[in-house]
């Protein structure tokens, strides 16, 4: 009598866990194809994208996020991502003839995403930026899992360009980040009115200001060192990695408005070269924002006016009134 209550006791063990793996796969679409998301308290420690032979890694350490081992994170764009890991759902399911159509027949690739709690993997899944839904994604599990539009709660915007192994989008978008004591010169060229230019160089420990091609007097030396100051924190708003060979032609061959040089004591030296831009879909200019470049990287980023102008002043600014 008691081996026959054993065994019940264990097929009725069996019984409730195979009805357990047969009912959390059902739900909502199979765990195994529709969870994308970490467990709730889960420390993210590293992300990498893989995507056509190439991969990009952001990974803790100590207090700071790196790019590929060295470089240092931007940490609004870590927080950013993080937060996608941690909350994304499930907006809706996507057919086979949308994916086909969406994805397949446009020869989208996409972007193997692998998430890490130390040494343990967290999740992996596969990432189609898309431009089929305003979440910018179709999101897979597997190749051979169900394909699902994923989203955010509470966020509406495109997360799928977000999913990036361009190491300049996960960089600081700083131009300068610069104290007085660690400036040697500054030249500002007005290009559309050159007599507005300047000159500011360190003399003695001392900074004097100049036209580009003749001495001044007369200036403010406070309202100079002002002016430095401003150097502190320049951000821009955002990398333009959307613009084609076409449009940036078009940019570099026009008259820029502004460029700024500024040199360190070492000789360092950042070139920021700035050229009107034109507001999105239309040709007449933006007037809150510029387009802007520095000699280290090919590609455009957007300032915004309200971030530079601190930097824009005319050489009458350091005269008294």
């Amino acid at each position: 009598m008691h081996k026959i209550v054993i065994r019940i006791s264990l097929i009725s063990i069996a019984i409730v866990l195979i009805m357990f793996l047969v009912f959390r796969n059902r739900l909502p679409f199979g765990e195994a194809n529709s969870s994308f998301a970490p467990e709730p308290g889960r420390e993210l420690t590293r992300i990498e994208f893989l995507e056509h032979g190439k991969s990009l890694s952001l990974e803790k350490k100590g207090e700071n996020w790196l790019i590929n081992g060295n470089k240092e994170a931007r940490i609004s764009g870590i927080l950013f991502i993080v937060r996608i890991l941690m909350e994304i759902k499930i907006k809706s399911p996507v057919s086979d003839e949308m994916f086909q159509s969406a994805i397949t027949e446009k020869g989208i690739e996409p972007v193997k995403v692998n998430i890490y709690e130390g040494r343990k993997l967290l999740k992996s899944f596969l990432v189609y930026k898309t431009s089929s839904n305003r979440y910018g994604n179709i999101m897979k599990r597997g190749e051979r899992s169900k394909p699902f539009i994923v989203y955010v709660p509470g966020y509406d915007g495109d997360i799928g360009s977000a999913f990036t192994l361009s190491e300049l989008f996960w960089q600081p978008y700083t131009v300068f980040n610069l104290l007085p004591s660690e400036i040697e010169s500054v030249k500002l060229e007005n290009l559309s009115d050159t007599s507005a230019s300047f000159l500011i160089t360190s003399r003695n420990h001392h900074f004097a200001l100049s036209a580009l091609n003749k001495e001044l007097s007369g200036w403010d030396s406070t309202l100079v060192t002002r002016y430095l100051s401003y150097f502190a924190w320049i951000p821009f708003e955002k990398w333009a990695l959307e613009m084609g060979s076409e449009e940036k032609k078009t940019v570099e061959s026009q008259l820029p408005l502004y460029r700024i040089t500024v040199t360190t004591p070492a000789g360092q030296k950042t070139i920021l070269t700035l050229w009107e831009k034109l507001k999105e879909g239309e040709q007449t200019p933006d007037s809150d924002r510029l387009l802007g470049r520095t000699q280290t990287s090919n590609e455009f980023f957007v300032m915004r006016y309200f971030d530079i102008d601190p930097l824009l002043k005319k050489r009458s600014y350091f005269f008294p009134e």
